[in-house]
This record gives C-alpha cells, sequence and structure tokens, in this order.
C-alpha cells in the first residue's frame, strides 16, 4: 500500500471512531457501575478511558502523518517544476517541512508520554480498585450488584462490540501504514474481555452461586496492574530496540497479549510454524495431515453422532433424584440413584430439581446443588445467633427478631378456646421464638410441582408461619417459657404437617401435597424483647430466692432434727406423738391413757440417738445425783439422831468442836505466852517476789 495522505486520513478516521467507540463504552461501564453498584464495572471503565487516551494519540499521530504527505507531494512538485533551480526553496529544503518536524516531535516525545501517563492510570487504576475490593471478596462481606440484568447483557454486548471492532481494526493494521492501529485494538479487544467476563459472571449468579462475581473483583484490577507493567516493560524495551533508518517506533502501549486475541490466526499460525520448527518437517504437507483434512467433516460427523447416542444413558448420583421427561411429559416421576436408558436427547430429557439457598442478607436464593436428598431447613421465627457465647435476654441479638403475640395469662379455667370465645384474656404479650423447621422430600413430582424452584422455600414457609402465627395466640406467656416445651413442639409439628399435606391443588382442585415431610420442628430458643428483659426477670429472680429460703430452711430443719433425735424421721414421729399426748391433755383424757402416751414418747426419745435423748439421760442422771445425795443426808441425819441419844453430851462437844474447825479454818492462829510478849504486824507475805502470779484458790486466797 502506497503511504499517502489518503491512507493516514483513513486511519485518522479510525482512530476518531475507536474514541467515539471507547467513550461509549467507557461510559456505558461507570454508569452501570454507579447505577448498579458493581465494583467490576467501574474497574472496567477505567481501563476503557485508558484506551480513550491511546486512541487520541494514535488519531493526533495519524493526522500529523496526513498532513506530512501533503507537504512532502508540495515539496515534490516545486522541485520538479522548470523553475526549480532558481527557486529559494531547493536549498536546505528539510529547513521549509515544519509538519515533518513535528511528526518526528510526536514520534519521539509526544508518543512515549503518552504511553507512560497510560501506563501510569492502569496500573495507579489497578492497584486502587484492588486495595478497595480486597474487603468484598469474603462472602459475608461481598455485596452483591443490585441490577444483574443490566450486567449480563451491557456485559455482553461490550464483549460483541469491542470484539468486532478490535478484528475490524487488526485487519487494517496488517498494512505497514496502519500498523500503529494495533494499539488502539489491543484496548478495544482489553474492554471487550472485561464485558465478557462480566456477562459470563453475571449469568452464573442468576443460576448459581456468586463466586465469579465476588472474585472478578480483584481479578480486574488485577489486569490492569499486568496491561500497565506490560506498557512499561515496552517502554524501557523500546529505548534500547536498534531499529533500521526511517522505521518508525511502535508505541509502547501497544500491549503484545492482548494483541493475541485481537488476530487469533496468527496464534494458530504461530503454533504451526512451531511444531513444523520443533518436528524438523512441514507436517501440513504431509500425507496423512492431507487425508485428515479430506475427510475431516465425516469425522466431525461421526463425532457428533456418537455425542448424541451418549445422551442415551443417564447417571443420577447417589445424592440426586431424577424425573424422566419425554417431550416435556412426565415417564418416570422418581428415578434413582445409578445408570438409565433413555431415547437421546431431545425426546428424552432427566430432570434434576434445583437446591436453592438464600444466605443471611442476600435478597434472592442462589443454586447450591441439583438434589432432593438430604435435610433442608427453613427458619420460621428468629434466625439462631452466629456467634457460641451464651446469650442472655439482655443482650442484643444478632439478626432480625421476629416477634410472637401469646396471652400474658387466662382469667379463668384452662379451657384455651372457651376462654377466647368469651373474651377472658389478659394482655398480650410478644416473645422472639427460634423456630427451625427440617423437612425432606420424600415425593420429587408433587414437589417439583409445588412451584418455581426459587420459591419452594418461600411457600413452604408462608404457609408453615400463618399455622405459627395462629398457634401461638393460644398459648399463654407460661406456656412457652415454661416446661411443657415438648408438648408444644409435638402439637404444632402436626399442624405444619397438615398444613403442607394441603397445599399444590391438583387439576381436580384437590390438595395433592407438598411432597415433603417434616422430620424435625421445635421452638429451640424463646425469649422477650430486650426492653422487657428486666420485668420477666425479676419475678423469676423472686421464685429463685423463694425456692432458695426454702430450701435453706429444709436444710436447717435436716441439721437441727438430726442434732435432736439423730433421725429426721425419727424426729417427725416423735413430734407426731407429742402432738398427740398434748391432744389428750386437752381433751382431758383418762390418766392412764395420759401415762400411757408419755411413756411411749419417752421410748421414743430414749431411743432416739441425738441431743434429746442426751437431755433426758443427763437430766435422769442429775435426778438420780440429787436423790441419792439427799437420801445420804437422810442417812446421815438418823446416824447422827443415833448418837445424839446415846451420848448428848459427847456429841454437842463434838458437834462444838467440829464446828470451830470449820469457822476457823482459813483464820490465822497466834499461840503466845500468858504475859510479857510483844505483837508486831506487818501485813506481808514472806514469799512476796517469787510467787506473785502463782494461782491461788479461793481457801489460798483467804489464808
Amino acid at each position: 500500500m502506497k503511504a499517502d495522505y489518503i491512507t493516514y486520513r483513513q486511519a485518522t478516521r479510525v482512530s476518531i471512531g475507536g474514541i467515539v467507540l471507547q467513550t461509549l463504552l467507557a461510559s456505558g461501564l461507570l454508569i452501570h457501575g454507579i447505577l448498579g453498584n458493581d465494583h467490576t464495572s467501574v474497574t472496567g471503565s477505567a481501563f476503557a478511558a485508558a484506551g480513550i487516551l491511546a486512541w487520541l494519540c494514535l488519531a493526533i499521530v495519524f493526522d500529523q502523518h496526513r498532513r506530512e504527505r501533503i507537504e512532502a507531494m508540495e515539496t515534490e512538485a516545486l522541485a520538479t517544476s522548470p523553475t526549480a533551480g532558481t527557486s529559494v526553496f531547493t536549498a536546505g529544503s528539510d529547513e521549509f517541512r515544519p509538519a515533518a518536524r513535528r511528526l518526528a516531535g510526536l514520534h519521539k516525545y509526544f508518543v512515549p508520554i503518552v504511553s507512560i501517563v497510560i501506563g501510569l492510570m492502569l496500573v495507579g487504576a489497578g492497584v486502587l480498585r484492588f486495595v478497595s475490593a480486597r474487603g468484598r471478596v469474603a462472602p459475608e462481606d461481598f455485596s452483591a450488584p443490585t441490577r444483574e440484568g443490566w450486567g449480563l447483557g451491557l456485559g455482553l454486548t461490550i464483549a460483541v462490540l469491542g470484539f468486532t471492532f478490535a478484528r475490524y481494526v487488526a485487519g487494517l493494521a496488517k498494512q505497514p501504514a496502519w500498523a500503529h492501529l494495533r494499539g488502539g485494538a489491543a484496548f478495544a479487544i482489553g474492554t471487550s474481555l472485561i464485558g465478557l467476563a462480566m456477562g459470563v459472571a453475571n449469568f452464573v449468579d442468576l443460576v448459581g452461586p456468586p463466586a465469579p462475581l465476588r472474585y472478578l473483583q480483584v481479578v480486574v484490577p488485577g489486569f490492569l496492574v499486568l496491561i500497565g507493567v506490560e506498557v512499561f516493560l515496552h517502554f524501557v524495551l523500546g529505548v534500547y530496540r536498534p531499529r533500521k533508518a526511517g522505521e518508525l517506533p511502535h508505541p509502547a502501549f501497544d500491549s503484545r497479549l492482548l494483541g493475541l486475541l485481537s488476530t487469533p490466526d496468527r496464534i494458530a499460525q504461530s503454533i504451526s510454524d512451531a511444531i513444523n520448527y520443533q518436528l524438523g518437517f512441514d507436517v501440513t504437507g504431509g500425507w496423512f495431515y492431507q487425508l485428515l483434512s479430506k475427510a475431516i467433516t465425516p469425522l466431525v460427523i461421526l463425532g457428533l453422532a456418537i455425542v448424541w447416542m451418549l445422551s442415551c444413558v443417564a447417571v443420577i448420583k447417589p445424592h440426586q433424584r431424577g424425573i424422566l421427561l419425554r417431550f416435556g411429559a412426565v415417564t418416570r416421576a422418581d428415578l434413582a440413584p445409578g445408570w438409565h436408558f433413555k431415547l437421546p436427547w431431545p425426546i428424552d430429557s432427566v430432570y434434576i430439581p434445583e437446591y436453592y439457598f438464600r444466605r443471611e442478607g442476600q435478597t434472592r436464593p442462589t443454586v447450591t446443588d441439583l438434589t432432593v436428598t438430604g435435610l433442608r431447613t427453613i427458619e420460621l421465627g428468629t434466625a439462631p445467633p452466629a456467634t457460641k457465647d451464651p446469650i442472655l435476654w439482655t443482650n442484643d441479638h444478632a439478626g432480625e427478631e421476629i416477634y410472637q403475640f401469646v396471652r400474658a395469662a387466662a382469667k379463668s379455667g384452662p379451657d384455651v378456646e372457651t376462654a377466647t370465645r368469651r373474651s377472658e384474656l389478659t394482655d398480650i404479650a410478644m416473645i422472639s421464638a427460634e423456630m427451625p423447621l427440617r423437612y425432606a422430600i420424600k415425593d420429587v413430582l408433587l414437589y417439583d410441582e409445588l412451584g418455581p424452584p426459587q420459591m419452594r422455600d418461600d411457600i413452604l414457609k408462608t404457609a408453615a408461619q400463618r399455622v405459627v402465627v395462629r398457634f401461638f395466640q393460644t398459648l399463654t406467656l407460661d406456656d412457652v417459657l415454661g416446661g411443657t416445651r415438648t408438648e408444644l413442639n409435638n402439637r404444632l409439628g402436626k399442624l405444619v404437617q397438615q398444613a403442607f399435606d394441603q397445599l399444590n391443588p391438583g387439576p381436580d382442585g384437590k390438595p395433592r401435597g407438598a411432597g415433603v415431610e417434616i422430620i424435625f420442628l421445635a421452638i429451640s430458643g424463646a425469649h422477650p424483647p430486650k426492653d422487657a428483659a428486666d420485668a420477666f426477670e425479676k419475678p423469676v429472680q423472686a421464685d429463685q430466692k423463694m425456692q432458695a429460703h426454702v430450701q435453706s430452711a429444709r436444710a436447717n430443719e435436716i441439721k437441727v432434727l438430726t442434732e435432736v433425735a439423730g433421725d429426721p424421721a425419727l424426729a417427725k414421729s416423735i413430734v407426731n406423738e407429742i402432738n398427740a399426748l398434748d391432744k389428750l391433755r386437752e381433751t382431758k383424757a383418762t390418766p392412764a391413757a395420759v401415762r400411757e402416751q408419755e411413756i411411749k414418747v419417752e421410748k421414743l426419745l430414749e431411743s432416739a440417738g441425738g441431743s434429746a435423748a442426751a437431755t433426758l439421760a443427763s437430766a435422769r442422771a442429775d435426778r438420780w445425783k440429787h436423790h441419792m445425795e439427799v437420801r445420804g443426808l437422810a442417812a446421815r441425819h438418823a446416824g447422827r439422831l443415833a448418837m445424839y441419844k446415846a451420848s448428848p453430851m459427847i456429841f454437842r462437844y463434838g458437834a462444838y468442836y467440829d464446828t470451830m474447825k470449820q469457822v476457823m479454818a482459813p483464820a490465822r492462829v497466834y499461840i503466845v505466852p500468858d504475859r510479857n510478849f510483844l505483837l508486831d504486824f506487818d501485813n506481808k507475805d514472806k514469799d512476796f517476789g517469787q510467787d506473785i502470779f502463782k494461782n491461788f484458790t479461793k481457801g489460798e486466797e483467804q489464808k
């Protein structure tokens, strides 16, 4: 192709078209990312914006090429004119070609500067977006886009437009004059690749788990950093790369990685050349390759036929149950695990119901697996706490609290229905109850016909909650918080199962059931609202204190009775007999009956091993001691009386001297002569200072 100004004008138009297209793609990604809360879309708009700068650089360069070609044509025309020898433009003609000088300056300074700016944009945007996306990858931190449908449509549209334009520009870039267009095609195919990734991730999110959307938030920033690093690498290599005279340098933003995607035919040719080089001969020129190329069509048809016949075998996994359909009609309602023969597709097909699961905080369920086995859980009330720490009534509970209304108490009678009809109920109360419902599928066909896959759990939950609300309105607060929880669980499970059996009406309008069986339904936890927890806890605390006092009194009773009688049962029987004795005395029974009862009480007290028996034995011992002392005094008196009668004078003098002996025992006696004596008192103890701390008895102190 002749590199004239018309050629470069066409390249300039293509570059302007690239600017327009790249601007539209960047704007669409940015608007969708902001409105739809799509992190990947905003990151993709940064890459597309860098492509706008690349296309703008190419448009300026190609336009300057066009101006340089026009200037060269004018200079050539002046040089061939008849007056060329006398023209002032013949000598030093390079000085009068400003367009050529500007073109050389663009390739030397402008294009490298733009390449560096693009590299900085890509690396900076990639790093910033990667940092902001790290905290959003975890399932509990992920915020799904709110416009998945728009994301799917926009991603696929960008993928088609970008790839089509990139292929068109890559075809033009095969011409040497338009070789620089590959740099713009690289950004078009890169934007197309981001759009394709968005479309696929949103499609997977619509039918399955959102894992691709979560990880795409960090993959796309990494892609931007990779292309930015490649730009800097090309810039450094371009500085040291030798070039022929007159050869123009390629822009550093011309990505070789993305260039392979825009020209896939070059990849096939490179692979073919590499194989031929490694084997040492031309593989494509051999007889086997030529024979294979002639029979390629029959071989492809045979392969497709074999693949089609493989659809006659269906394999049901161990955790699955299937339904055999023939042109959409049910042929077999329950295919057991294993392999089964059927007619090829599309005559027969096997359908396995999807298992949808809604994560906490997610607005819609997602497909977890294709199965109808195992236990499935529906939370009919408050979600269970996400922590293993003790949960108190006064604590803040995780998740949304769903309250049920119950009666505080009934005014009369245990008949709830009668009390309800007579309006004999007190105020209502609110409680938050955890009610996990676990069910299994027993009829695959009925369960599949219950409703759309993503709505089956919602249908079951709505039917069960309607029963739960009515059921709680017939209960009192003591029933829910008391000890009748097991009975309530059994009643509630039967009522909910009956409600499930009334679902899914057939063609005749009669209910056929939901095809599910309740395995477990229980009120696993119940508590009042946090603000009312103190009011609930005060009566409970009072009851606990009362029980504590009662137990303490009973323990004290056992202790006292054991100390008194040695055995609490024996002590109680003694008390009963003493009460019977008091009753006999009050009723003025006969002395014989009273005496008989007293003897009975005494025998019981004697047989007891506690302090009562000890006191009674001590009293008897004291009685006998006193009795014997008095009896001894009486016997002594009788002896003294006999002695007096035998000799009154001797008895008197003996008694006199005994009395004086007792009287003078504590007194000091001084023996002195009849006369001529001197009595001197100093009232000092002779042992003073030695026995000062000696303990004296009462008699010794008197001495």
